[in-house]
């Protein structure tokens, strides 16, 4: 668990030192990756009654939506949606027998 908890903090940090928006994804990606595998353990633990741990599960959703409020932002900023031309549609054709 402390794995994980210490490989997602790194990924964060280390992403926000990359240059180009493509590689601050990636590695929040990555840390993304490990907050799920952080999620599991807590399950894990509190499945095996190791001890309370729903404190620490609402501390994670609190990561989760921050990290992805994240990547949203920066995803929206260096690649916003292009705008589609649609074609127009052909004039129906009026069959006749």
């Amino acid at each position: 668990m402390r794995r994980a908890a210490v490989s997602m903090r790194a990924n964060i940090s280390e992403g926000c030192g990359k240059r180009t928006p493509a590689e601050k994804l990636r590695f929040l990606n990555i840390a993304q990756g490990s907050l799920e595998e952080s999620k599991y353990y807590l399950i894990l633990s509190r499945d095996l009654r190791y001890g309370d741990v729903e404190d620490l599960q609402v501390v994670l959703e609190t990561v989760a939506k921050l990290l992805a409020a994240y990547q949203r932002a920066i995803s929206r900023v260096n690649y916003p949606k292009r705008k589609i031309r649609r074609r127009k549609k052909p004039a129906a054709r009026n069959k006749q027998k």
